[in-house]
């Protein structure tokens, strides 16, 4: 081989490539004589994972359908073919005319190359760099990439580890640029397979680890999900198959047993982790044995209740359903045959007298007394309407459908019970009726024809009208099942006319229609916001006594200490809240967001509102009516006005005070938002790491530390636009309205007595 314009032909990679639209997907050099056999590995097709359809491969034992994540798909490209490229310039060492010893190729069509030769050929360590960018260094085998090597992308992505031939094969390390997810283990002609490690994030909080067949999981394997829920057994094609064990973080869950297609399928126990009971170190659980289908409980089975009650017998669709035995704590046994979770016959094993279903299966420690002679249901005048010899049977349903939801009703009640509090030593607090609308409403009970108020009357019991629509008067836990029932039997009884138990049918579409969709997911101005709630509770007094003058003012012919949407209206124009920001098209657009068609905004003028929706109403016009103030702060102005310092009903400082306390105390029931959304089975047990995971670097710190400045700032905003509203426009107008008014009475009482005085005159000078 001659220098100069004496050309060498080399085979290497020809300068036609495909598109690459994913990180990595650029293929890995390789001789011509395998392009029939050979197949590069491509980023999207193997690495890129969305953890959030990952999640959905778990399922939901209460018996909602949840969708399947498709596996991931493994489409590979073909490399292209490998021709004799033309030597363009060499600079380097020859021997015999040949290259030979280092030097640098430059090929026509862009390529590179530097590094040993052998004889005319690529061999030792080099340095190859194809014209679209991609570079391999390492080890080369007579023109072969071969050995230790690493491929860097254009867009940064990486191969490091061992090569045969061009193509990933033995032990190395791929990381993707674009979406953070890294492999580093075993490959197989440029396919994951046997053991090996992906993270799916840059946290490394998402990651699987284990056996590896052709890019898929398959084998033994621990995956662990971005929520912290972990997997660990056996996988194939993606999904988890065999045995295996779920841990689920929220709620405390956890599954062991068989597994098909990613689902609960075979025999399993599955194990609901309740909270501890009073004065006791150990957590209670209630646990089911026995046979799964498609992720639901179905065949043979038992279920262990925490308060001691034991159930053996058939399932079907996660209900129990033909032939079953109960075994109560004291050791009294109940069988008979059941449909749908619903006594069909009732015989008592060695007595013929029948058990009571009131109290008799306790879903935990705690709530045996739920239906007890002290807890049970009071509806007597909706049973009134039951005809007299099915009353008992009737009864007896319902509070069976009760108890059979009895750990949701008390995780709903102690959820809401805590908004609007800061954190408690007991962490435990009663219901209160500004708490029990705010439930209602999310669970949208007011788009059936009924308003809040109407309700209070329909489960007031012995209350006083002002009891019944105070927001501080609390609801025991013992009538929260209770006042359910009767809300359900309102909205729902002429659905349900034609179902045999129809107080237990209307209770059971509540909570499937209405409560266990909706509950928790906090709407409207006060609550959604926990740190913002600490704030608004401040103002809750005075805004309260402001609501009761207007009921009197306004009251029905009734007497009822309510008001209408269209008073509200009337009070903010004669208080002059309204301008230019908050207009009355405004206030009415509050006023409707929650209703069932918020385009008709006439519609609900004339109906009576409770004290919660008035306060959320005044929270969002102060949010619009003051937006100005905020803007001006944003620019770093400082809120001024003539009576800044006269006027502190409620102290910022304080308020900031009482966020510290409530935003660790409730953040958390905020995330326990979505898992109650989506009603899927999942499992608290703290995972073991697997692995070592990377601490954030400073760079991550400094994200994080502006990002809790930027919510601080927001948060200090609204703060300072509410006190705003309240303390220099609301509780101004409404205190010079009342003096306006006190003046007015005493002027009319004064004339009306000078009136008299001259009558008098006149009448004694007549005389």
């Amino acid at each position: 081989m001659t220098q100069g314009k004496e050309k060498k032909k080399t085979t290497t990679k020809n300068d036609k490539q495909e598109n690459d639209t994913t990180c990595g997907n650029a293929e890995l050099p390789q001789t011509a004589e395998e392009k029939e056999k050979r197949k590069s590995l491509s980023c999207s097709a193997g690495l890129k994972v969305n953890s959030a359809d990952e999640e959905r491969e778990q399922t939901d034992l209460r018996g909602h359908h949840v969708s399947q994540r498709q596996p991931e798909s493994d489409d590979t490209s073909e490399l292209p073919t490998l021709v004799s490229l033309t030597v363009h310039r060499y600079e380097g060492e020859l021997c015999e005319g040949q290259f030979h010893g280092e030097g640098v190729a430059c090929f026509e069509g862009g390529h590179t190359y530097k590094g040993l030769f052998s004889k005319g050929l690529m061999n030792g360590r080099g340095v190859f760099i194809q014209a679209d960018g991609l570079k391999y260094e390492g080890e080369f085998v007579c023109n072969k990439p071969r050995g230790q090597g690493t491929y860097t992308w254009p867009d940064g992505s990486s191969y490091e580890g061992e090569v045969y031939n061009g193509i990933r094969h033995g032990t190395g390390t791929y990381k993707c640029a674009k979406n953070g997810v890294s492999y580093r283990g075993q490959w197989d002609w440029g396919k994951r397979h046997g053991k090996g490690a992906v993270y799916y994030n840059q946290e490394k909080t998402s990651w699987y680890k284990g056996d590896w067949m052709k890019n898929n999981r398959e084998g033994w394997g621990v995956r662990r999900y971005p929520s912290g829920n972990i997997y660990s057994g056996e996988w194939k094609n993606n999904l988890r198959h065999g045995a295996g064990t779920m841990r689920w973080l929220k709620p405390r869950e956890q599954y062991v047993g068989m597994w098909q297609n990613g689902v609960q399928h075979g025999r399993g126990t599955h194990v609901w982790i309740l909270r501890q009971a009073n004065g006791s170190q150990y957590s209670q659980s209630n646990q089911y044995t026995g046979d799964f289908v498609q992720g639901h409980r179905h065949g043979q089975g038992t279920f262990y209740y925490a308060g001691g009650a034991i159930y053996e017998g058939q399932w079907s669709n996660n209900k129990r359903h033909a032939k079953g035995k109960f075994t109560l704590k004291d050791g009294r046994v109940f069988e008979g045959e059941l449909m749908d979770d619903q006594m069909m016959t009732h015989n008592l094993n060695g007595n013929g007298a029948p058990i009571p279903l009131c109290g008799a299966f306790p879903l935990s420690g705690t709530e045996s007394s739920l239906l007890g002679p002290d807890m049970a249901l009071n509806i007597e005048y909706l049973l009134d309407v039951i005809p007299e010899r099915e009353r008992d049977a009737e009864r007896k349903q319902v509070e069976f459908a009760v108890l059979m939801q009895g750990t949701e009703l008390r995780s709903v009640y102690s959820f809401y019970s805590r908004l609007g509090h800061a954190r408690s030593s007991n962490n435990f607090f009663l219901l209160t009726r500004l708490q029990l609308w705010r439930l209602l409403k999310d669970c949208n009970i007011h788009h059936h024809d009924i308003t809040l108020t109407q309700i209070d009357h329909l489960i007031r019991e012995d209350a006083t009208t002002v009891e019944i629509h105070s927001p501080f008067t609390p609801m025991l836990l013992r009538k929260f099942p209770s006042c359910l029932v009767v809300v359900a039997h309102h909205i729902y009884h002429k659905d349900m006319v034609s179902q045999k138990n129809l107080l237990a049918a209307c209770f059971s579409k509540l909570m499937t229609d209405n409560i266990l969709p909706n509950a928790k997911n906090v709407k409207g101005f006060l609550f959604r916001r926990p740190d913002r709630a600490a704030v608004a509770m401040n103002y809750l007094k005075k805004s309260w006594e402001i609501y009761q003058v207007y009921c009197k003012v306004n009251a029905a012919p009734r007497d009822d200490q309510t008001t209408t949407y269209r008073h509200l209206l009337w009070m903010f124009k004669d208080l002059h809240l309204l301008d230019n920001n908050l207009t009355a098209r405004t206030l009415l657009e509050i006023i409707t967001a929650e209703s069932c068609d918020p385009s008709n905004m006439s519609s609900c003028l004339d109906l009576e509102m409770t004290f919660l929706e008035f306060f959320e109403v005044l929270l969002g016009s102060a949010e619009v009516k003051c937006q100005q103030v905020s803007g001006g702060l944003e620019e770093g102005g400082a809120l001024s006005s003539p009576d800044t310092k006269a006027r502190r009903d409620v102290p910022v400082v304080e308020a900031k005070e009482k966020i510290l306390q409530t935003t660790n105390s409730t953040s958390q029931s905020t995330r326990d938002t979505d898992s109650q959304q989506d009603v899927k089975i999942k499992v608290h047990e703290e995972p073991q790491p697997a692995g070592h995971t990377e601490d954030q670097g400073d760079e991550g710190k400094s994200v994080q530390t502006r990002g809790a400045e930027a919510k601080g700032r927001e948060l200090e905003l609204w703060m300072q636009t509410i006190h705003q509203f309240f303390n220099h426009f609301f509780f101004p107008a409404f205190e010079h309205k009342q003096l306006v008014s006190i003046n007015m009475k005493e002027e009319k009482l004064c004339q009306e007595a000078q009136r008299r005085i001259a009558l008098a005159k006149d009448h004694h000078s007549a005389r």
